[in-house]
């Protein structure tokens, strides 16, 4: 059911096309304290939440089950992505790794480049890369 009341097909894309981006506005994730909010993404494979800002716990649930959490650098970027574009973050596991926090989104349909930003700190930069929390604890005690 996830999006469901705004995108009745967003669940099925998302199993179909192996998960992607959510673009998401203002305040992303406001009301969401409950993990299910990003446990329920994460399952249909949801790599990244694109945004203009994020609520605080919300913005803590994605990190936690290795969902990125990045913002527009320009907020009116948000109107040049539309649903079903092909995007990309080319090396983004190299970007986080060399703790870079600026860099561009790539939209393959448009051909439009955006640029996004993170604040994650490091340990938070290594949960997302191991994969999310559970990931983390497990290779830290490997």
């Amino acid at each position: 059911y996830v999006f469901t009341a705004v995108d009745p097909d967003f669940p099925k894309r998302a199993k179909e096309l192996g998960g992607g981006f959510i673009l998401g506005g203002e305040n992303y994730g406001q009301g969401s304290s409950r993990e299910h909010a990003a446990l329920a993404p994460m399952y249909l494979g949801v790599k990244a939440v694109i945004a203009k800002s994020f609520a605080r716990i919300h913005r803590q649930n994605l990190i936690n089950f290795g969902i990125l959490p990045v913002k527009l650098v320009d907020q009116a970027d948000y109107d040049r992505i539309s649903q079903l574009d092909d995007i990309e973050i080319a090396n983004i596991a190299d970007i986080l790794k060399r703790g870079e926090t600026e860099f561009d989104l790539t939209d393959k349909t448009s051909g439009a480049s955006v640029k996004l930003t993170h604040d994650l700190s490091e340990r938070e930069r290594e949960v997302v890369l191991a994969g999310g929390r559970l990931n983390y604890i497990k290779l830290r005690r490997d």
